[in-house]
């Protein structure tokens, strides 16, 4: 499959970024028969065979779907970390070629025996950068997508600019540009695709779904909150991301304290990192309620369809 294919399976250019915790199998399945690709991490699977029986509930559901409808499902993808940590990149990337998943999102290393193994078996790679060092990289090991962490995304985001970054990219790289960073509407979308992605990249606005595997607490925290109640700290995994400050308060930890040489994400109580101090991008400023998925891209779907509209007005006044 060429990326041009997997975006012409797409009814909308977004993928639902993987989420750990929360991207579970009801989600992903959910955003593929809605026109979108569903996204989940491999470690969402707490084995190697739980993962494998996520696989089977996701390729099930779907083919099921195409079978009552008629209508092909959009495709869905695998994040696997890609760090010498991490024991079960093999074994998971095993489970990928035997369900042929159609997209592998690389984190944390791109490492050109993964990309070959998974176009091997007809698969695309997308690997998540937040500077040029990172994407040069990727590229060097071949992958078809870079997705651009911009300023304001949730989890391990960056702090460039996604006009900065997406323009300091396109300067070497001719693969697909996937963005990500407080991308919640229709226009946003368009937006991300005028200044040169190929595709946008949404996490923080899948959190507040009904399929999302979030505490209930954690869905009401991001709809009360705005960029000003998100915290960019190392101080709670070891490595800078963004996190609503309010859960971090919650959870009893105290960021001004020093570190411990190896902090854990753990705070008073055992509270820990991404299960109970909760991650967000910027984009919370951007939502109100809770939805389904299916009534959240169907939203989407409208704003941007309106949006292009504006688009082809304002081109249609064009005096030069």
């Amino acid at each position: 499959m060429t990326v041009q294919e997997f975006k012409n399976q797409l009814d909308l250019p977004i993928i639902a970024s993987p989420m750990f915790l929360v991207s579970r199998t009801e989600l992903v399945i959910e955003a593929c028969k809605n026109g979108i690709c569903g996204t989940f991490p491999s470690l969402n699977g707490r084995t190697n065979a739980d993962f494998e029986q996520m696989l089977i509930e996701v390729t099930t559901a779907l083919a099921a779907f195409e079978a009552e409808t008629g209508k092909k499902a959009a495709p869905f993808g695998v994040n696997i970390i890609v760090n010498k940590t991490n024991p079960r990149v093999m074994p998971d990337l095993q489970l990928c070629a035997k369900y042929k998943v159609p997209l592998v999102i690389t984190s944390l290393g791109a490492v050109k025996e993964v990309v070959d193994a998974v176009h091997g078996y007809g698969g695309l790679v997308f690997h998540d950068v937040i500077k040029r060092r990172h994407a040069e990289k990727a590229a060097e090991a071949g992958v078809d997508g870079i997705i651009c962490v911009a300023a304001g995304a949730g989890g391990h985001a960056g702090i460039a600019s996604p006009f900065a970054l997406v323009a300091e990219i396109k300067k070497f790289y001719n693969g697909f540009i996937i963005l990500a960073g407080s991308i919640n509407h229709g226009g946003d979308v368009v937006a991300a695709l005028s200044m040169g992605a190929d595709l946008a990249y949404m996490g923080t606005r899948f959190i507040a779904t009904k399929e999302a595997n979030a505490d209930d607490r954690y869905k009401a925290m991001i709809v009360d909150s705005s960029f000003e109640d998100i915290m960019y700290t190392d101080g709670v995994s070891g490595v800078n991301a963004n996190f609503l400050t309010k859960s971090i308060h919650q959870s009893g930890i105290d960021l001004n304290e020093e570190k411990e040489e190896d902090f854990s994400g753990v705070g008073t109580d055992g509270h820990k990192a991404w299960k109970d101090i909760w991650s967000a991008g910027h984009g919370v400023s951007g939502i109100d309620e809770v939805l389904t998925t299916a009534e959240l891209i169907g939203t989407i779907k409208q704003e941007y369809k309106a949006q292009l509209e504006k688009q082809v007005e304002l081109l249609n006044h064009l005096k030069f």
